[in-house]
């Protein structure tokens, strides 16, 4: 392989935004198989959703708001680019993750599956945003970040700040809700950590 086919290609500003839509769309569906059988995962998303069975709060709004201190590190550590498409895709995430609701409905579904195909979703969605230098922000910016400054594998960081969150869910959504949002979160990170390493893809946005 020559030294030339080897070099980053940077992504087009329509590939970002195809990417951004594609992304949202598999999240919200993700959310809606999680939502529906009261589970619960890692990251910002999974903190919204247990705030939301606690309290009763739309989940896109508590997400949005949830994110908003990260932009700040989005700002400083990834630059003002990569913020614009982290707040596009977190605002596009939250608003059809409130319309799926309308959208799609599910009469009846099995915990174990719903964890197993929503957490595929889930990372798969957070696949296609890393791979354009975007993210949910909360944890996954944290994870980013660690990746690009340290080396370490984002799925393994994000694993990790994952469990301290899952803690949380055990008083809410109980001891089976919170294995199988366990389940879940290892999906997530395992999606992430088997095809997220560093330089294995090598587009730019």
């Amino acid at each position: 392989m020559s030294a030339e086919s080897s070099e980053p290609v940077r992504h087009t500003l329509w590939e970002d935004a195809a990417a951004l839509v594609t992304a949202a769309l598999i999240l919200s569906l993700g959310v809606a198989f999680l939502s529906k059988a009261e589970l619960a995962t890692g990251g910002a998303a999974g903190l919204a959703l247990v705030v939301a069975y606690a309290s009763g709060f739309d989940f896109g709004l508590t997400f949005f708001f949830i994110n908003l201190p990260f932009y700040v590190l989005s700002a400083v550590r990834m630059g003002w680019a990569a913020t614009a498409r982290t707040f596009a895709a977190v605002g596009l995430f939250a608003l059809l993750s409130k319309l799926t609701q309308g959208w799609l409905v599910i009469e009846r579904l099995n915990p174990i599956y719903a964890a197993f195909a929503g957490g595929a979703l889930l990372g798969v969605g957070m696949l296609i945003l890393f791979r354009h230098r975007t993210s949910l922000g909360g944890v996954n910016l944290l994870a980013l970040y660690a990746q690009e400054k340290y080396g370490w594998r984002a799925g393994y960081v994000q694993m990790a700040l994952d469990g301290l969150i899952l803690l949380v869910a055990f008083a809410v959504v109980g001891q089976a809700g919170a294995l199988a949002s366990l389940l879940a979160a290892v999906v997530v990170n395992l999606v992430l950590a088997t095809n997220h390493k560093p330089g294995r893809y090598m587009g730019m946005s």
